[in-house]
């Protein structure tokens, strides 16, 4: 007792008050449920299924948890060091490897930046040349080098980009999630890596606590990552069609009769190649893709050098800011035109967040820094240089800088870059797909893993073809580098608006950084985005219009499977059978029990769905273990193995029933085989099982605090990890469905503990023989397909979007378990609909 005291006494002492409000304190449960697991308690003695009732109460003396919470907190990893050494042999490895996959699509910027600009604000003097320069140099530098690679980077996931990244990383530190299936325990997971604010850092707390309490804005920021989501998957429709039309134009320049048609169809055929070869992986051409790209920038760079060399260093006075004052003053209405192409120069900075995945923060800033930014500003500059001798020239300044000698060769390297920055936009769209499809947030889709080292490399089928078609159609369309120029500019901003206003919040709930430094922040680079926005709705007519209608769709697609899921989920609540219900039928359910184990699927974290019933309708037996299976996406990139299977008892221990949350992180791959599921899970089970009989055996060794417990009702366990919980009876007894307990249990002679500890240890055994020979019996899944449908006295838009749009994608989607690769002769199916 004196060991465990010092240990609990330790315990309490380095635990941070300031984590209780943060991370553990929780509002409690509905009313109606406390007020059926009341009823239950007042009937029998058992581990509750409900969250924080009943007679088993497990209550941490300071922040409050649940059984969850316990088993969390027994996974390996659960307290997990966050401090990375810093090594720059693998950061300039890494460095290396980040030029095909992250800078492609800012890298191929300078093939038609001017292009579009020069469209827009045509150069009459020198002076021009030297504004618009400047223009380019300071977008350049603001926004991806001080924005993204300084600032947005870090606030990568843990090591994941992307607006569903931010996304997620706010709903661990607040609870603005509207996903509906939440628990406390999902805070003990190791990749949370939760930062808990100071507690003098009050700002923080009260930008929590609005976030929470406010509906409307939780609904808000959910729509503002669909929205930056939807442009998401535009800018990866533009990029190819920007990139490979304006690589294929060069042709132009070397071939004088050729005609912009022939381009188009070149650009085609290119565009169906890069799209066909994508399903094989960036892994399978991984080899050749940082080297092309390296070449590329280094061309871009040489030939800035020779063009500033041949024409004059003159075009260096750009970099004074003033330059861009003169350049509005001259001609202001030219001037905000130009600013939509002006901004081309900063596209693929969201991609380099985006596609950040397996790569260090370091690595990303040193290539972009020592690399990538000087080659670019290099480019600019020998481009600026040919035009202050070549005013004339307003289409494929790029290539017409190039020197002769040199011209197929750039024009080849151009073109493989060109592919490759196109590759890196869709691979980016795949894995935003796959992360707001994890998180409920899009029809569920077919996705295939082409690299088993890195599972982040991945292909979406239906994503590819989808964005070939419309890729193909804006080419075929518009055929223009400026038309298309455009919408890119649109997607682009759409996307860093977004970012700005998700990475404010961060700032100001995670960082907790001076206001100023985040009010000049937002108001700095917001306002800079709106003016650039407001640009490129000027020529809305020119292109934009049509990719805004297609982020709309795709806006309303997401907008409408997340309501729908939301809705069928409340209604599976809602309809979820009783704990009066389950006594009453008894432990044999009331029907027969035969060997097996049924693996019960459903969305929900607690309570028996109603589905169940429906088995116990159709069915006339029901295997001897019930195990209610929810498959759970939570706000992490990746859960650990030894942390994905929670286990909770569900009804008395004579019922053989339990709960079982299978966790899984947006980033995780779903594909294993039911064999090696069905193996982890009655692992864990077993695991589960033997920690629950040591905590019982640990409490009933607890000879001196009787009195206390009779006094308090509240017991001390000492966990293997030091932490300590208050347990207000045993957590285990040898229950069956007729006994009613005796209320004098908890107060039990020495002598009857000491006769029943060898009972209990048979009992033990038992049940894990019971869990074999119904192992042996086989396992069968029984799946519930809920589907919804509108009340008759709602109202039309409702039935529209439920009875139609909804319905049409759930019946186009995949199925939750065709990942687990399932046997028909292992499936049962029972249907039911919802009435919302």
């Amino acid at each position: 007792m004196e060991e465990s005291s010092r240990r609990a006494n330790g315990w309490l002492a380095m635990m941070d008050s300031s984590e209780s409000r943060w991370v553990s304190q929780d509002e409690e449960d509905s009313s109606e449920e406390e007020e059926e697991e009341e009823r239950l308690v007042r009937r029998s003695v058992f581990e509750s299924e409900e969250e924080d009732s009943g007679t088993r109460r497990l209550i941490r003396t300071a922040p409050r948890i649940d059984s969850f919470d316990v088993e969390a907190l027994e996974v390996p990893g659960a307290q997990r060091d966050e401090v990375e050494e810093f090594d720059l042999r693998r950061n300039f490895i890494l460095a290396f490897q980040t030029l095909g996959i992250v800078f492609g699509d800012v890298g191929t910027s300078p093939l038609y930046t001017f292009d579009v600009m020069l469209d827009k604000s045509p150069v009459r003097g020198k002076e021009d040349v030297i504004g618009a320069l400047s223009l380019v140099l300071y977008t350049l530098i603001l926004i991806p080098l001080v924005k993204y690679v300084l600032v947005v980077i870090r606030g990568n996931d843990n090591g994941e980009g992307g607006t569903f990244a931010l996304y997620s990383l706010i709903c661990r530190n607040a609870k603005v999630s509207l996903l509906p299936n939440q628990l406390r325990s999902d805070t003990r997971i190791s990749s949370f890596r939760l930062k808990v604010p100071s507690p003098e850092l009050e700002r923080s707390l009260k930008v929590k606590e609005h976030l929470e309490s406010s509906w409307m804005l939780k609904k808000l920021l959910l729509i503002l990552v669909l929205f930056g989501t939807s442009m998401v998957i535009a800018d990866g429709v533009v990029t190819p069609a920007m990139s490979v039309l304006s690589a294929v134009s060069g042709l132009k320049v070397g071939i004088a009769s050729l005609e912009q048609d022939k381009v188009v169809m070149i650009s085609v055929a290119f565009l169906v190649i890069l799209f066909s070869v994508q399903k094989y992986g960036t892994s399978k051409v991984g080899l050749a893709v940082g080297p092309a790209l390296f070449v590329w920038l280094c061309s871009l760079g040489g030939i800035g050098v020779y063009n500033l060399v041949k024409y004059g260093v003159t075009v260096l006075r750009a970099f004074n800011p003033v330059h861009i004052y003169y350049y509005f003053e001259r001609n202001l209405t030219q001037a905000w035109l130009s600013l939509g192409g002006c901004l081309l120069c900063a596209t693929g900075s969201e991609a380099m967040f985006a596609d950040l995945c397996y790569f260090s923060v370091g690595s990303v800033q040193l290539t972009f820094v020592f690399l990538v930014l000087p080659c670019l500003l290099l480019g600019y500059l020998g481009q600026a240089a040919f035009l202050m001798e070549n005013l004339t020239t307003s289409e494929q300044v790029f290539f017409s800088s190039i020197p002769s000698w040199a011209f197929w060769p750039v024009l080849l390297v151009a073109n493989i870059a060109a592919l490759i920055a196109s590759r890196t936009m869709t691979t980016a769209t795949f894995s935003c797909v796959k992360q707001s499809t994890a998180l409920g947030c899009f029809p569920r889709l077919k996705i295939i893993h082409t690299s088993r080292k890195f599972m982040g490399q991945i292909y979406v089928p239906v994503i590819n073809w989808f964005l070939l078609v419309f890729c193909l159609a804006f080419v075929a369309t518009f055929g223009s580098i400026t038309d298309i120029g455009n919408a890119y500019g649109t997607a682009e901003l759409g996307i860093m608006m977004m970012t700005t206003i998700l990475v404010t919040i961060i700032m100001l709930l995670i960082w907790q950084i001076n206001i100023f430094i985040v009010l000049f922040f937002v108001i700095f680079f917001l306002g800079l985005e709106l003016v650039f926005f407001t640009s490129v709705l000027g020529s809305a007519e020119a292109g934009s219009w049509v990719l805004l209608i297609f982020a709309a769709i795709l806006f309303m697609i997401m907008y409408i499977w997340t309501y729908g899921s939301k809705l069928k989920y409340e209604s599976e609540v809602k309809q979820k059978l009783s704990m009066d219900l389950m006594m009453e039928l008894g432990c044999n359910l009331g029907t027969i029990r035969a060997p097996g184990i049924g693996l019960v699927y459903n969305e929900l974290v607690k309570g028996i769905p109603a589905i169940f019933g429906h088995f116990l309708i159709t069915l006339p037996a029901i295997h001897s273990m019930i195990i209610f299976v929810c498959i759970k996406y939570v706000p992490v990139p990746v859960v650990p193995q030894g942390e994905r299977f929670l286990f909770r008892r569900v009804c008395p221990k004579s019922y053989h029933m339990f709960r079982c949350i299978a966790r899984y992180g947006y980033k995780d791959v779903r594909k294993e085989p039911h064999q090696m599921f069905e193996q982890l899970l009655l692992g864990s089970l077993e695991k589960f099982i033997r920690r629950e009989d040591q905590e019982r055996l640990l409490e009933s060794g607890d000879s001196d605090s009787d009195a206390e417990a009779a006094a308090s009702r509240s017991r001390i366990l000492i966990a293997p990890n030091g932490s300590m919980y208050s347990l207000d009876v045993p957590l285990l007894a040898a229950y069956n469905c007729t006994e009613r307990p005796s209320p004098e249990a908890s107060t039990s002679s020495h002598e009857a503990r000491d006769e029943a500890m060898p009972d209990a240890r048979q009992n033990l055994e038992q049940e894990l023989s019971l869990i074999n020979k119904a192992e042996e019996s086989g396992v069968v899944y029984l799946l519930g397909h809920g589907d919804i449908r509108a009340r008759k006295d709602s109202w039309f838009l409702k039935k529209l979007v439920i009875n139609y749009f909804y319905a049409f994608l759930r019946r186009n989607s995949r199925r939750a378990m065709t990942t687990l690769t399932v046997p028909r002769t292992n499936l049962m199916q029972v249907g039911m609909t919802y009435m919302v």
